[in-house]
């Protein structure tokens, strides 16, 4: 029944703006579920998010090939004043390890008449293994850009979380704003309806000789004060109206068109923080603060540092390879063991700056890196603790508040009622009921701004509590409303 009045009253209020409505037009209804699950999925910037965990997933796919195995093959000759230089054919295979470890394996065939001294007429195999003795044996660069890339898409999970849910959290706020325009307009439209009735009755009133000519002036200025108060509340709605729509977008990326007759079907009215209040608190109370989104982006980046700072380590280390292979002509048994007895070929490679100056640079730069997001951490940290409290605070001030104003505004109901019997008896004026009804409105006006502000506190605590991730996240984001 009052969502029909709401309607009717509306209507009427188009129709004194000009905005003259089609026979038969229905109200469409928006809800809160229905709106933040439109801007989930289709608003650019949650598709935005989502596109970056993607390339983050992609980057450790990358790092991972760093140990595909590589095989290649080539093969030539050389020819000069019809003297066959040389016809060579060959085949290698390389497989990589996490700890530098590389195995190697090839196969090659060669004839000619200028050959090298070195090289082995007909076709030789070789399998050999390339060690790093000191540099690059315990932590090296593949497994730094792996770990990096890991721990870059845990950030970035992180990031999505955080980012959808501020997004959800300021489209919720932007809701909540058009249902107060809605709720301060169906209000004033109210109070002008009444006042367009106790115009009418006044002057009835008068014609009969009941009341006098300065009572209809008062009447009507009362009225064209609340028609004005009227229209500056239709165009807040409107101007919410075209703010909520920013947030709407379809599957194609196109701006979704809000008929001009959607009004919100949630409203402030109805939105029971006593209820709501405590369970939300208790959820947010036994959450770890370490498991915040905003704070897991930093924690991972925290990881990234430390192994960029045991890569520089291995950086102060001499580098020194040792290579084997084993090779065996074709056609031919050999015995592998012993090593080092025939048909081997090995060496030992020593590369080491004299001052070591850029690696013990580098490995200060990224101790001091990670300082730094360590503070970051801290803050961060004591910034969320700060935010969870000031929301907590504010919910509990403003229901106090509310409950004052509730008691209020039946107060001056009554105050008002009262007036209005006094001057049927004919011991008040109309301007003591209108200054009874001014004030009646004012104070409800405050009560939805009131209750506008608790529910903003309330929808950012809720967002707030919906960003920590539990272990066995995936990192997607999770929403009460869904």
């Amino acid at each position: 029944m009052k969502k029909f009045i709401a309607r009717i009253i509306i209507l009427l209020l188009s129709m004194g703006f000009s905005c003259q409505p089609i026979l038969g037009q229905q109200y469409h209804q928006l809800s809160l579920l229905e709106f933040l699950t439109i801007v989930k999925h289709f608003h650019p910037m949650a598709e935005s998010y989502q596109t970056d965990q993607e390339i983050a997933r992609a980057e450790v796919q990358k790092a991972r090939g760093q140990v595909d195995p590589v095989l290649s093959a080539k093969t030539g000759t050389k020819t000069i004043d019809q003297v066959d230089y040389y016809e060579e054919s060959n085949v290698h295979l390389r497989i990589p390890t996490w700890y530098g470890v590389a195995f190697e394996g090839s196969f090659n065939h060669i004839e000619g008449q200028k050959l090298n001294n070195s090289d082995t007429r007909g076709g030789l195999y070789q399998f050999g293994v390339t060690v790093p003795l000191a540099r690059n044996l315990i932590y090296n660069q593949q497994r730094a850009i792996l770990d990096q890339a890991q721990a870059a898409l845990k950030m970035t999970q992180a990031e999505q979380v955080m980012l959808t849910n501020a997004l959800l959290a300021e489209a919720e706020s932007v809701y909540w704003q058009w249902a107060k325009s809605y709720e301060s307009l169906t209000l004033l439209s109210e109070a002008a309806k009444v006042n367009q009735l106790r115009i009418e009755m006044v002057r009835k009133s008068h014609l009969y000789g009941e009341s006098a000519a300065i009572d209809t002036t008062e009447a009507l200025t009362q009225l064209q004060t609340y028609r004005l108060r009227e229209q500056q509340a239709y165009l807040d709605f409107v101007k919410s109206t075209q703010e909520l729509q920013l947030f709407l977008w379809t599957e194609n990326q196109e701006i979704r068109k809000l008929n001009e007759w959607t009004v919100p079907s949630d409203r402030l009215s109805d939105y029971n923080l006593v209820d709501l209040y405590p369970g939300l608190l208790a959820d947010v109370e036994e959450q770890l603060i370490d498991a915040h989104a905003s704070l897991r982006v930093y924690l991972q980046k925290q990881d990234i540092l430390t192994s960029e700072q045991r890569l520089k380590r291995q950086a102060l280390l001499p580098k020194i390879d040792f290579t084997y292979n084993f090779l065996n002509k074709q056609h031919y048994k050999t015995d592998i063991f012993p090593l080092f007895l025939n048909n081997y070929q090995y060496g030992v490679k020593l590369e080491i700056p004299i001052f070591l100056r850029q690696a013990r640079a580098d490995y200060r730069i990224t101790r001091h890196k990670l300082a730094q997001n360590q503070l970051d951490i801290d803050f961060k940290r004591q910034e969320i603790l700060t935010k969870i409290e000031n929301y907590k605070n504010d919910i509990v001030n403003y229901q106090q508040q509310l409950q004052t104003m509730t008691l209020a505004a039946a107060n001056q109901q009554k105050l008002l009622s009262a007036e209005e019997t006094k001057y049927s008896n004919g011991e008040s004026s109309l301007f003591l009921i209108n200054t009874r009804e001014n004030s009646l409105i004012e104070i409800r006006e405050k009560e939805i701004e009131t209750k506008l502000k608790a529910v903003r506190s309330y929808s950012q605590l809720k967002w707030l509590n919906e960003s920590f991730l539990s272990q066995d996240s995936s990192a997607s984001p999770r929403s009460d409303q869904e």
